[in-house]
C-alpha cells in the first residue's frame, strides 16, 4: 500500500512538474528588424570634361615670308625685301579684274568665299591680288607724286612692306560704289564678308579704330589669308590685328633709318 502511495506522490509531482513546464513563458526571441535605411548604391565618378588644347601660336613663323602667318607691316620688312612666293596659282571661276594670282591656299579659298556669297545672292570680286616688288615700286611712287610721301604712307605701303607682296592679300569689291572706299563695309557684300571671312581663312587685316596699331586706314575690302585655324581664333577672342594677337609692336609709321 505504501509503495502505491509512493508512486502516486511520484507520478503527481511529475504531472505537476510537466504543468510548471508548460505554462513557463517561453523565452522572448530576438527578431532583426529589416533596416529602413536604403541600400547604399555608390554613384559613378563624373567622367572629365573634354578640355580644348590651348591655340599654338607658334605653329607657323611669323618671319618667313613664306609662312602663312608671317607678319608683315611698316615696322616689319619682308625678308628678302624683294622677296616672290613660289606657289602662285590663278583664282579659278571668279571674276578678276586685273587676273592676278595668289599663293595657292588663298586662291583655293577666296574662290570659296566668292561662292558663298554668290549663294547668299551677293555678287563679289577680285580687284587685287600679288604684286610683285616691281610694281609696288611704280605704284606707291605713282601716290606718293599724286598726294605727298606723308599721304602715300596712310593707304599704301612702301614696297618690301606690302601684304600684296606675300600672296596672301586680296582686295574684293561688289561691282558698287564704294570701290576702294570705306564705305564698302556698310554695303551687303562688305558686310557679309566681314561677318564670314574666317570660315574661309581670311581675316579683315585693316579694320576700323586700329590705325594706331596697323599703320593704315580702315580697308574693309582687304582681305589677309592665314588659314582658318587662326581665323576661328582670332574671331572667338576678338582680337582683329595681327600686331595685337602676337604681341608685336604697333607699327603706325615706319622706322627712322
Amino acid at each position: 500500500m505504501r509503495g502505491i502511495r509512493v508512486l502516486s506522490a511520484v507520478a503527481a509531482c511529475a504531472v505537476l512538474a510537466n504543468t510548471l513546464l508548460a505554462c513557463a513563458q517561453e523565452p522572448e526571441r530576438s527578431v532583426s528588424k529589416p533596416s529602413s535605411a536604403a541600400p547604399s548604391t555608390s554613384s559613378p565618378a563624373p567622367k572629365p570634361k573634354p578640355t580644348t588644347p590651348a591655340f599654338d601660336r607658334a605653329a607657323h613663323s611669323i618671319d618667313d615670308p613664306q609662312s602663312i602667318w608671317v607678319v608683315s607691316n611698316k615696322r616689319r620688312a619682308l625678308k628678302p625685301v624683294d622677296f616672290a612666293p613660289s606657289d602662285l596659282a590663278m583664282p579659278e571661276g571668279v571674276e578678276n579684274e586685273f587676273a592676278q594670282p595668289l599663293r595657292a591656299p588663298a586662291a583655293a579659298a577666296v574662290v570659296q568665299l566668292i561662292r558663298g556669297a554668290e549663294q547668299a545672292g551677293l555678287k563679289v570680286r577680285i580687284i587685287s591680288a600679288y604684286r610683285d616688288y616691281a610694281t609696288q615700286v611704280t605704284l606707291y611712287d605713282r601716290y606718293v607724286e599724286r598726294d605727298g610721301k606723308q599721304q602715300a604712307d596712310t593707304y599704301s605701303a612702301r614696297p618690301g612692306h606690302s601684304e600684296h607682296q606675300t600672296g596672301l592679300a586680296v582686295d574684293l569689291d561688289d561691282f558698287g560704289d564704294c570701290y576702294l572706299a570705306a564705305c564698302f563695309g556698310q554695303t551687303p557684300a562688305g558686310a557679309w564678308i566681314a561677318a564670314h571671312a574666317a570660315e574661309y581663312g581670311f581675316v579683315i587685316r585693316y579694320p576700323e579704330g586700329k590705325q594706331g596699331v596697323t599703320g593704315f586706314m580702315p580697308e574693309p575690302w582687304h582681305l589677309r589669308y592665314v588659314g582658318p585655324e587662326l581665323a576661328a581664333e582670332m574671331k572667338r577672342t576678338g582680337v582683329t590685328t595681327l600686331e595685337e594677337f602676337f604681341g608685336l609692336p604697333a607699327a603706325p609709321d615706319y622706322a627712322t633709318p
